[in-house]
């Protein structure tokens, strides 16, 4: 099998940490003339080795290797990864996982990159490793935004503060989350837009409650939307309160969404949630958020070439 330079990682997000170290990757890999191959697992380590104080995941794995490819990689492998996995050595992880694809000749990680059992596999470890087997390893530095490291840690963060504008900026595009469109409360038919009431898997990174400005996709098209993120509780009078639900009114869109899956993506934050008195103040509130979004987005779908739709960093 040929040769070829890889990178590892996670990478939940896909953020512009990431996107340094896959650049890296390409450029050393073009140089020597060899394959780039990227590798992520099917779960985030994390989720195995310590489940109950896992983070909520940015991407799920198929959006993350979808991204990866989108960076330029010739081959993207996920690596099924559970407590066998874990288990692992890190040298027979290196020589059966990355050996399967060939013959490993660079290897580029970040600086917090730990493989096999208890994480023995340190960068300074792969490096000696490396030397035995015939591979450099290049730590590549931690990527900063603005003065501020770019990690998922702090992308989390901000999302769960509601700062989804700053979050892009570290992210190199909006988050989003993928659901299925299901039947709701009713109350959205009744503002003149299409609503998608949207049950997300409850492992996914949401923003914090409240109103925000951004795009439903479907298929290849990006149709503006108010997004509401929070527990049913508009009505003061009505005594709802239930499991957390993601509410989007969708501008330019007609047809039937119910079972399909979408991708919703939050660019801005509008408002904070809050309790109404009366149907008419409900119905002025979303409306006049409605019409923040119209004036800066557009009444209509973007229509995107395939595979863009999630990775714009102009939506």
């Amino acid at each position: 099998m040929s040769e070829f330079v890889a990178t590892i990682g996670a990478f939940d997000g896909v953020h512009q940490g990431h996107r340094a170290l896959v650049a890296a990757t390409l450029a050393d890999a073009r140089r020597r003339g060899m394959r780039a191959v990227g590798f992520t697992f099917s779960e985030d380590p994390a989720h195995v080795l310590a489940p109950e104080s896992a983070p909520p995941d940015l991407l799920g794995c198929a959006d993350r290797a979808r991204l990866l490819r989108s960076l330029g990689l010739d081959e993207v492998v996920v690596i099924p990864f559970d407590a066998q996995m874990a288990a692992c050595p890190y040298p027979r992880f290196v020589d059966e996982q990355l050996g399967a694809c060939g013959t490993l000749r660079a290897l580029h990680v970040g600086a917090d990159f730990r493989a096999g059992a208890r994480g023995a596999g340190t960068p300074q470890a792969l490096a000696e490793l490396g030397a035995e087997r015939g591979f450099d390893v290049t730590v590549e530095p931690y990527a900063t935004c603005a003065g501020e490291r770019v990690s998922a840690t702090r992308i989390r963060a901000l999302v769960a503060d509601g700062s989804v504008a700053r979050a892009a900026e570290l992210l190199g595009r909006p988050h989003y989350v993928r659901g299925r469109v299901e039947h709701g409360r009713g109350q959205g038919t009744a503002f003149g837009f299409p609503t998608a009431n949207v049950s997300v898997d409850g492992r996914l990174c949401l923003p914090a409650e409240g109103v925000y400005e951004g795009f439903v996709h479907v298929g290849d098209t990006a149709f503006p939307a108010a997004i509401n993120v929070g527990e049913p509780r508009s009505l003061e009078f009505a005594g709802e309160r239930g499991a957390a639900f993601l509410e989007a009114f969708l501008l330019g869109f007609a047809g039937d969404l119910y079972g399909a899956e979408v991708a919703v993506s939050f660019t801005r934050w509008l408002r904070a949630p809050r309790v109404f008195t009366s149907l008419a103040e409900l119905e002025s509130t979303v409306l006049a958020n409605i019409e923040q979004v119209r004036v800066r987005l557009g009444a209509e779908g973007r229509a995107l070439a395939p595979g863009d739709a999630l990775d714009s960093a102009d939506l």
